[in-house]
């Protein structure tokens, strides 16, 4: 089956559907980290210590891995306009729970409704770069989506906070349920499953790249195979442990730890730790790039060159931070920031693991379970953080101390390791299973490890 000229060039209509799913993440990454800047307002609300105020970010993070697969399964069947459309309900409805509530089980009850919708849009967007755009621009595409998603983070750290301080917890967190319910509209009219030139196709082509077959794929194809034959590749399985590894300790910073340790911890000013949590995500932007170009000229070295030094780095730097003698200054948690920054666009990588491996009606599946590996990890590591504060006694916002947290943060270390020795062997497995690396695809957008 031929593509049409528009698809190979992409006109207005495909950079406005892509652009609207990437505003549509940013709003979504805004939900997601929402409690980031107003922890301690969160814990003073709901009376809760560090546990119970972790588990607000880890039921959130265990919903959004948990929805990974069935989402990805919906995406294969029915698209992205209506999946990414109800994710946005979900967290409109999450968000409205959250500005009213006042005890802790209702306050789950908001998260676990915010996680299930968050769930639903960054794959969709990623079905969005795969079916409108040519193959080649996918990787970029990628890139430029996690990359301006983060904006979403800025966005959470400082006007959501300014606004809670300056009005009240409903006004701050009902604004955000209408922003959600806007982008569920703008969503829905303008996004659409296919270019208007495929609309009538039934059918989907694909190519095996272990083989190099090309055969035509119907929508009735068997979910639960497509599932099965996803995770049975190992480079599926890389691209799960990659991305369970990279973003894991950025994401446990920024979307609830990062403030409460640099202000009560370390000593920072509100002002000095939203700026450096904006650093955060300042260095992502940059590095986003940088990282993606090093992964095209590199297609074979990836995990050696890109995914695990990241992960090196980001342990590096935290057990230095953890060791300074007195409390870190700016200078040293600004590079700390750096460091974690590099995790979000390498964890990127992973996905083009997802999208080389796996043929088009199975797509959002493997996408699916790659995503879900690093919110796994997330989860774990905040509720880890969580119960080490509380096991020191310093699980109150009185009762936060320098030394609590740095023993805190070492319960990452045992994730980073047992990450990095799973990319290892899955990465000597999809060697071995593709006959080499000198038959790993290397064609434009097929350049995958």
């Amino acid at each position: 089956m031929s593509r049409s000229t528009s698809l190979d060039a992409p006109g207005w209509r495909t950079w406005t559907v892509w652009t609207i799913g990437v505003l549509a993440y940013v709003v979504a990454i805004i939900n997601r980290t929402s409690l980031s800047s107003v922890g301690v307002d969160a814990a003073v609300r709901f009376d809760a210590d560090a546990s119970t105020l972790s588990m607000f970010a880890v039921i959130q993070l265990a919903v959004y891995g948990g929805m990974q697969i069935p989402v990805g399964i919906l995406l294969d069947r029915f698209g992205a306009r209506p999946i990414i459309a109800i994710g946005m309900v979900l967290m409109a409805i999450g968000q409205g729970v959250m500005a009213f509530a006042d005890v802790v089980s209702i306050g789950i009850v908001a998260r676990v409704l915010i996680g299930a919708g968050d769930a639903a849009v960054f794959p969709s967007v990623l079905r969005v770069i795969a079916t409108w755009f040519p193959q080649q621009r996918a990787p970029l595409l990628v890139q430029l989506t996690g990359i301006i998603g983060q904006f979403g983070q800025i966005l959470a750290v400082v006007p959501l906070a300014a606004l809670l301080h300056a009005t009240s917890w409903t006004v701050a967190f009902g604004s955000l349920a209408g922003l959600a319910v806007l982008f569920a509209i703008l969503t829905f009219a303008i996004i659409r499953n296919r270019p208007p030139e495929r609309e009538s196709d039934p059918v989907d082509v694909s190519v095996n790249t272990d083989t190099g077959a090309i055969k035509i794929v119907r929508s009735s194809a068997d979910l639960r195979e497509g599932f099965r034959e996803s995770w049975g590749h190992p480079a599926t399985r890389l691209g799960f442990w990659s991305h369970f590894t990279t973003p894991f300790a950025g994401t446990a910073f920024m979307l609830l730890w990062g403030f409460p340790f640099l202000t009560a911890g370390e000593g920072l000013s509100p002002a000095t730790a939203s700026f450096v949590m904006t650093a955060f995500v300042v260095f992502g932007i940059v590095l986003g790039p940088v990282i993606g170009a090093l992964s095209s000229r590199h297609p074979t070295r990836r995990s050696r060159w890109l995914v695990l030094p990241t992960v090196v780095f980001q342990a590096v730097m935290w057990i230095v931070v953890i060791l300074w003698p007195t409390a870190a200054p700016v200078w040293l948690l600004l590079i700390l920031m750096f460091a974690l920054a590099t995790g979000g666009p390498a964890s990127m990588i992973a996905f083009d693991h997802a999208r080389t491996f796996n043929p088009s009606h199975r797509l959002s599946t493997a996408t699916g379970i790659v995503n879900g590996g690093g919110f796994i990890a997330a989860l774990i590591a905040i509720l880890f953080i969580g119960i080490a504060l509380d096991l020191q006694g310093a699980g109150t916002p009185a009762t936060y101390s320098l030394d609590a947290f740095r023993m805190a943060f070492l319960t990452q270390i045992p994730l980073w390791l047992a990450g990095s020795i799973a990319i290892i062997v899955e990465r000597s497995r999809t060697v071995r299973h593709i006959g080499g690396v000198h038959n790993f695809p290397q064609g434009p957008g097929r350049d995958d490890e």
